[in-house]
């Protein structure tokens, strides 16, 4: 079909497509409409991630042993330990009597040692801090207005034109639209509003661990960076996600929806107007094959017999004595050369067998030369 167009746009003489240039009047509208919305969720991910990790920190948390001294009256003393007895021993005038004969020690005041189980270790305020920066982080990213990947493209050419075609005065108009849209989360589950919804949840759920509690009840100082590399931090697994989020929040503070949008509305003068022109012109040409005569199928039959007959009269004229098998291969000969080349005129065909005829009349008359001389020595 494209080789159909091509031929009949390069049959067109020269002329008549100039003069259709020349006599073009057209013009060619353009409009676009673009509207893209692009979401970077890289930190809706990293937390998502990293969520269950700091779920494994505070089920199984670092704990540390506090001791807690202090000198009380003896009768307030809940627990009488060795170092209780070496600092008494160390702090005589806490000694109220003594008993020389059976050795006995009645101190007035003793040192008391609590023992006390906490949370309190860098670790674990580190974790704490960072889920209140999750929590900030959240919220400031709520802000931003959160809409899920999309892009919609809107566009259309309006063209009209006249022009003259050889005798013909010819009108278009033609009117394209096009438009695209694609959203990438069709999904409701995987919006990302609603993955936003969803992490706020699971943190809600950290903040009501024991430890978390624990710690804010104490109102500790928040760790800040940079973070110490303890061996647990550096070691752990769990830690080690926990760090590479603390990082990334520190680095990635820039918003992550960017909008693209556009309105365009102009008359073009450049190379899109001129492929329009041209198409109006390979149009003009399409309308004109409705002028063109079929030639009927008998007719054709009829003339290609009578081409034949002539051509196969011509050489038996010059040669009776050409056999079938010999006509068939001059003609498969001429014929393989016209049929597959790429570009041949009328003129080029004219050429072949002109020069084919006259390749074999040269045989034939160098032929009967060499037959009448033979046949005049075989008379002498």
């Amino acid at each position: 079909m494209m080789e159909d167009i091509v031929q009949l746009y390069n049959r067109t003489q020269s002329d008549t497509k100039t003069n259709f240039k020349n006599t073009l009047v057209s013009s060619l509208n353009v409009k676009e409409k673009l509207n893209a919305s692009e979401y970077d969720d890289t930190w809706l991910v990293k937390m998502e991630e990293t969520v269950k990790y700091l779920d494994n920190i505070l089920r199984n948390p670092n704990r540390f042993i506090v001791n807690e001294e202090e000198i009380v009256k003896i009768e307030l003393a809940r627990r009488i330990t060795v170092d209780s007895i070496k600092h008494l021993s160390r702090n005589t005038n806490f000694i109220q009597d003594f008993n020389q004969k059976t050795g006995e020690v009645r101190p007035s005041k003793i040192l008391n040692i609590n023992k006390e189980e906490t949370f309190n270790t860098y670790e674990n305020r580190f974790i704490y801090t960072l889920i209140n920066n999750m929590k900030l982080y959240i919220e400031r990213k709520k802000k931003e207005e959160v809409t899920d990947n999309s892009f919609e493209n809107n566009k259309s050419l309006s063209y009209q034109g006249t022009g003259k075609l050889a005798d013909e005065t010819v009108e278009i108009a033609v009117q394209l639209k096009g438009n695209i849209q694609k959203n990438h989360n069709k999904n409701k589950e995987d919006s990302i509003p609603n993955r936003i919804a969803k992490l706020e949840e699971r943190v809600r759920d950290l903040c009501s661990t024991d430890v978390y509690k624990s710690i804010a009840k104490l109102h500790v100082a928040p760790v800040m960076s940079p973070i110490k590399k303890t061996n647990l931090i550096l070691k752990n697994v769990n830690f080690q996600y926990a760090l590479n989020l603390w990082n990334f929040m520190q680095e990635n503070m820039e918003p992550s929806a960017k909008k693209d949008q556009s309105n365009k509305d102009y008359q073009d003068q450049g190379k899109l107007k001129e492929m329009m022109d041209q198409s109006f012109l390979l149009n003009c040409l399409i309308m004109n094959t409705l002028d063109e005569k079929e030639v009927p199928q008998e007719e054709i039959e009829n003339l290609q017999e009578q081409v034949v007959n002539q051509s196969v009269n011509q050489l038996l004229n010059i040669s009776e004595h050409l056999s079938l098998e010999e006509l068939m291969k001059l003609i498969g000969k001429e014929y393989t050369k016209v049929k597959y080349k790429k570009v041949l005129d009328t003129s080029e065909i004219e050429r072949i067998y002109k020069d084919a005829i006259g390749d074999y009349m040269e045989r034939v008359e160098n032929l009967k030369v060499k037959k009448d001389a033979e046949s005049k020595n075989d008379m002498e």
